[in-house]
């Protein structure tokens, strides 16, 4: 009879190491490893020779950079989304796309399961199987840290150490950062460990060596920078003249970002499962494309229809934190956010300077801006007619003027 197929997201660090043979004794099971490349660069060496040594059957290691780039990181953007107000939910988009590749792959290979190494106490489980939900409702998901024979027989880290050593697997039992990371194309977050004391000062000099991406603001070159930014439909889709592909533009962004230290966020956030938690975020290209983004609009959307889409900014953010990525309310909302960036077109002009994005100019062949109408001087058009904003306030006023009165009244 053959045996039971469990494809596992696998990073190759400690957890899902010892999760992978775990997983294999315990289930008598063949484990299928599977890593998402989204863009953890130098993480991704070795992963597969290390997956197969520790008892995979199989290894995925898929290149889906473009894909996260045009499918997920774009449309978010379209959407202004931005989570409690800082967070540009670099962690929280990738997960979708994971759990969809991984239910890919089971499909593909008959897997009756799929398995996941996050902790019972963060978002990452309920993004990844409430994706998985969204688009295979019948596929088994097992999460080790969430059993309690898994969590008995591995308290610590120093349990899981001693494990791999008696097991043969291979990786490195070293101390612990004072600090965990997850890194991907759109940003790298830190947290847990020393950043688990919302007083620790993540941008103090001493600590310079954990941000991976930017340059602390005090060190970035004196001399600023000035960026263009083409848009179509509201895509970025060229830097400085320079038609790129949505890969290529987060690359290339998160190079100048780093480099003029722009993108850090230290933030205490509301996880969904209850708890606070407190998270350091270094956001550089996605960081310049949310705020030129948002500059276009700024020219080309309808004061209305800008309105509405803001409306949904809380909501739509909510639901890619929370992991409803593909619950039919997010698409419906997304609809509506594609419908509103078919005029936001144009060029959006920044000088990047010490962590700081400035405006320096925007321009566009359907921009609503008309200088003829907003001008203090006399108006060619005629198409504003000054006497008319009397009757206007009037009419504005008059609900003040009403409720004002009752409440003398009643005094």
């Amino acid at each position: 009879m053959a045996k039971e197929k469990i494809v596992l997201a696998y990073s190759g660090g400690l957890d899902t190491s010892v999760i992978l043979k775990w997983l294999k004794e315990t289930y008598d099971a063949e484990i299928i490893a599977f890593t998402a490349d989204i863009g953890q660069k130098e993480e991704l060496d070795g992963l597969e020779e290390k997956a197969l040594a520790t008892g995979a059957s199989k290894v995925y290691i898929d290149d889906l950079r473009e894909e996260f780039a045009k499918d997920f990181i774009y449309p978010m953007f379209q959407a202004g989304a931005l989570y409690e107000g800082q967070y540009l939910l670099g962690t929280s988009i990738a997960r979708p796309l994971i759990a969809k590749r991984m239910v890919d792959i089971a499909i593909a290979e008959g897997a009756t399961a799929i398995a996941h190494g996050a902790t019972g106490k963060g978002n990452d489980q309920v993004r990844f199987e409430l994706g998985a939900a969204g688009l295979a409702p019948n596929i088994k998901v097992i999460a080790p840290w969430r059993l309690e024979e898994f969590r008995n027989q591995f308290p610590g880290r120093a349990e899981m150490i001693a494990y791999a050593e008696a097991n043969g697997i291979p990786v490195q039992a070293s101390a612990a950062k004072p600090y965990s990371m997850d890194r991907n194309l759109l940003h790298i977050s830190y947290e847990s460990g020393v950043l688990e004391d919302p007083w620790f000062d993540a941008s103090a000099p001493e600590n310079k060596e954990m941000f991976l991406l930017t340059n602390a603001p005090e060190d970035a070159p004196n001399e600023s920078e000035y960026l263009e930014l083409e848009f179509l439909k509201g895509d970025c889709v060229a830097l400085n003249g320079e038609p790129l592909a949505p890969l290529q533009v987060m690359e290339k962004l998160n190079e100048l970002g780093g480099k003029h230290g722009i993108g850090r966020v230290d933030m205490v956030e509301n996880r969904f499962v209850g708890m606070k938690s407190r998270g350091v975020y270094e956001t550089p290209g996605g960081t310049i494309l949310f705020t030129a983004h948002r500059k276009m609009e700024s020219i080309t959307m309808d004061r209305e229809v800008m309105n509405v889409r803001d409306s949904l900014i809380t909501r739509y953010s909510t639901l890619v934190y929370n992991g409803f990525w593909f619950a039919p309310e997010r698409k419906a909302i997304q609809a509506l956010v594609t419908e509103s960036q078919q005029n936001v077109t144009g060029t959006v002009r920044l000088k990047l300077y010490k962590g700081n994005i400035i405006a320096a100019g925007v321009k566009s062949p359907v921009s609503l801006y008309n200088p003829n109408i907003a001008t203090m001087e006399a108006d060619p058009t005629q198409a504003y007619d000054q006497g008319d904003a009397t009757g206007f306030i009037r009419l504005n006023a008059l609900r003040l003027k009403v409720s004002t009165g009752v409440a003398e009244s009643a005094k």
